[in-house]
């Protein structure tokens, strides 16, 4: 084991490099990465023991073992000696219809505030421009009822980057919402407006009574979805939920966030569920039915398969993560779609909404 002075100026190194990565390097880094967490994290590291795969012989994207996801529920994964976390993301609890029983939750913690904001608000800024330029209202009413969302958490560090008065968090005071939309329509001053919100809450403002037809006058209006039903409203697939949003918000599509507890880095969508992965981020699908098989680009375009994260924001946990969400590749390698979820697997809000 390196020594804890090694072993901080490793991980510094690593810091920086995710901080300032160009898409050429990717692979490199994620290879130094996997390296540094097999023999850092213990969890993993029994993980890959198990396996039986030999760390020297991981040369490509491919050949990295990917950790499952519920690993979060039951163990926590850290990779190295590190400090109390400053922060401790837990995803929202869902009970089962038959049985009435909660399941177990997700933790994932945080150790590094400056990498998980700037890398976030660069994966932003990549696709949407400076947040300075931009009003956010989010109406996340299921998040913010609790204290613990790692979306809350990003959502309010944009807020605060846009030193907007309209910028901020909406529960269920829809006017206030309103009122501050009716006042970006009739007094612009040029910045974007971004209406983010968790499905059923979107769906609960359109469908209602208010009157939204002034909102085609906010030329640079934005409507983003980041899923979730949470058992509030029967699921429906995205293409119904997208419809009745743009016909309501009267917008040409709508967006979507790609993202969840386990992971620090986001992917987006600017319309008909087509994702981008950030920078920090690289997205490979698995057999459905055999989890080391990976599916190649080109072969499979048209397959569904089970998605694989990189995510090399997470340092200081595991970059290399086996959700249990189900994707296809889009036009692009680097793009997605995604399709649903496993069979049995626990419903949760990170915009799965073909149940």
């Amino acid at each position: 084991m390196p020594s804890n002075n090694s072993f901080s100026q490793l991980r510094n190194t690593l810091r920086q490099q995710i901080i300032s990565l160009q898409p050429d390097d990717f692979t490199d880094l994620a290879l130094q990465i996997f390296r540094y967490q097999a023999l850092n994290n213990p969890v993993y590291g029994q993980y890959i023991g198990h396996l039986r795969v030999d760390i020297d012989t991981v040369k490509q994207l491919s050949d990295i073992p990917f950790l499952p996801i519920q690993f979060f529920k039951h163990h926590t994964i850290t990779s190295g000696a590190l400090p109390e976390p400053v922060s401790t993301f837990e995803s929202s609890g869902t009970t089962s219809k038959t049985s009435g029983i909660e399941t177990h939750t997700s933790r994932h913690h945080l150790f590094d505030r400056n990498l998980y904001e700037t890398v976030s608000t660069n994966i932003f800024e990549q696709v949407y421009g400076h947040l300075g330029n931009h009003h956010i209202l989010a109406l996340l009413p299921s998040y913010l009822e609790r204290n613990n969302s790692s979306l809350v958490y990003m959502l309010d560090h944009f807020i605060r980057q846009t030193h907007s008065a309209y910028s901020g968090f909406y529960l269920h005071n829809t006017n206030d919402l309103l009122e501050r939309l009716r006042l970006l329509a009739t007094n612009p001053d040029g910045k974007k407006v971004l209406l983010i919100g968790v499905t059923f809450a979107l769906l609960d403002l359109a469908e209602s009574e208010n009157d939204l037809a002034f909102l085609a006058d906010l030329q640079n209006l934005t409507i983003m979805d980041t899923g979730g039903m949470k058992g509030r409203r029967k699921e429906l697939l995205r293409e119904e939920v997208h419809q009745i949003l743009t016909s309501r918000f009267g917008v040409p599509s709508i967006h979507s966030e790609y993202g969840m507890t386990e992971l620090l880095s986001q992917g987006y969508s600017q319309g008909d569920g087509l994702f981008t992965p950030g920078y920090t981020m690289r997205i490979l699908l698995r057999d459905v039915n055999d989890p080391f098989t990976l599916h190649a680009y080109q072969e499979s375009k048209s397959k569904t398969g089970g998605i694989n994260a990189i995510d090399l924001a997470n340092l200081d946990t595991c970059s290399f993560i086996e959700t249990q969400d189900l994707g296809r590749f889009g036009p692009e390698p680097e793009s997605f779609y995604v399709m649903g979820r496993f069979d049995n697997s626990d419903i949760r809000g990170c915009n799965l909404m073909v149940l």
